[in-house]
């Protein structure tokens, strides 16, 4: 089916998908097998083992490149094994690759310990000042690696302005595009070559998967990717891609509700006498509130606030949520809240932590679907407790 001329919320339901030709089913099937039958000896049907490639797969791929708008999509078994994934197809020995200061601990992680045992340098820059980026590339680089948000503290970067930076160095362009999803950003329209998602997040929307995923707007870069990708081993499995396509289909819509439920939120916490500051790119207090009208369609689904007291004060906040719940992920249908000090940034050294703003008393919220009302009372007894 062409997808060119429908709006987002008709792709998330149709694109790369038919009902199936043997019985009808308007849902993709799952293909739970592990090989495929070929007709002769190199003829086959596009398949031939589910390592390489699986039907059900391949229809996600269709559909969230058709989000995307790109030519290519790869999934992964996590949002880190795409990381993983870009880095040794596009890396060797000696390339240098420049990260965002603030972003997900695993990819910090990622590059900071795994990568440079192997000759992989990583340098991190607050790619929030375009000055900082254009003075880390006058040393080359291979790699720049863009998160914006940035995950926790929700600091922003001109996609479109590292972007110029970086080609007229040399370098290629990883957009991680989770926290706003193609609904609300679009990194390959802003000069990203590759955009990179954690479905595990607002793709799938239900707590139900693991999963990532590459596109890349250039055929080889694809082809590259597809090769490591199976020579590694991580391509996503059949049911959870399938699970992936079910939620999928209420991205548009359910992007809807999380950013209105979230600007009520933030809202609320900014008038709180315990919350000393909210971060949240919806709010017009929020200190780069105009690229955020430039860059987003609303305002997203996660913020951040901090409390006065330090690491015991946001545990106590934390540990006082009824609706709230504690858990390590974003992106759900339920509302979730996070200590980033304690849990999802525990690995993040100290001094970078501090020095990109992750302070002892920052609380990330990842707010969902429920009633609005419901989530402000909670935080509300929470924050007094």
């Amino acid at each position: 089916m062409s997808t060119d001329l429908f709006e987002l919320s008709t792709l998330a339901l149709h694109a790369g998908a038919s009902p199936d030709p043997a019985t009808g089913a308007i849902l993709t099937p799952i293909y739970q097998s592990t090989t495929f039958v070929q007709e002769a000896v190199g003829v086959h049907k596009g398949f031939t083992y589910s390592r390489s490639g699986n039907p059900t797969v391949a229809a996600l791929e269709r559909r969230l490149a058709a989000l995307e708008g790109g030519e290519h999509a790869l999934c992964f078994a996590t949002g880190l094994a795409a990381t993983t994934a870009l880095a040794l197809g596009l890396l060797k020995g000696g390339d240098r690759v420049l990260v965002s200061d603030v972003a997900y601990g695993g990819t910090v992680r990622l590059f900071r310990e795994v990568l440079p045992p192997f000759g992989v340098q990583a340098e991190f820059v607050d790619t929030a000042k375009p000055e900082c980026l254009a003075e880390a590339l006058r040393t080359p680089a291979r790699l720049v690696f863009l998160e914006t948000p940035a995950n926790p503290t929700l600091k922003l970067t001109d996609l479109a302005a590292c972007a110029d930076l970086a080609h007229a160095a040399g370098a290629l362009v990883v957009v991680d595009n989770t926290i706003l999803t193609p609904v609300l950003q679009r990194p390959f329209e802003l000069g990203a070559d590759i955009v990179l998602h954690s479905t595990t997040k607002y793709i799938d929307g239900h707590n139900a998967t693991v999963g990532g995923a590459l596109l890349a707007r250039d055929a080889a870069l694809h082809e590259r990717l597809v090769w490591v990708r199976n020579a590694t081993g991580a391509i996503q499995s059949p049911f959870n891609a399938w699970l992936t396509l079910q939620g999928v289909k209420t991205l548009p819509l359910r992007m809807e509700r999380h950013c209105a439920n979230a600007l009520q939120v933030a809202r609320f916490l900014e008038g709180h006498p315990r919350v000393t500051a909210v971060s949240y790119p919806g709010l017009d207090s929020f200190p780069q509130r105009e690229l955020a009208l430039r860059q987003h369609r609303a305002g997203g689904a996660l913020l951040a606030f901090e409390v006065e007291g330090g690491t015991e004060a946001g545990i106590r906040v934390l540990n006082n949520t009824r609706l709230c719940s504690l858990a390590e992920n974003l992106g759900a249908a339920e509302t979730l809240i996070t200590h980033p000090v304690s849990m999802t940034h525990g690995s993040v050294p100290v001094e970078q932590r501090l020095a990109t703003g992750i302070t002892e008393g920052l609380i990330r919220l990842s707010v969902g679907l429920e009633n609005p009302d419901d989530l402000i009372a909670d935080l509300r007894r929470a924050l007094s407790a």
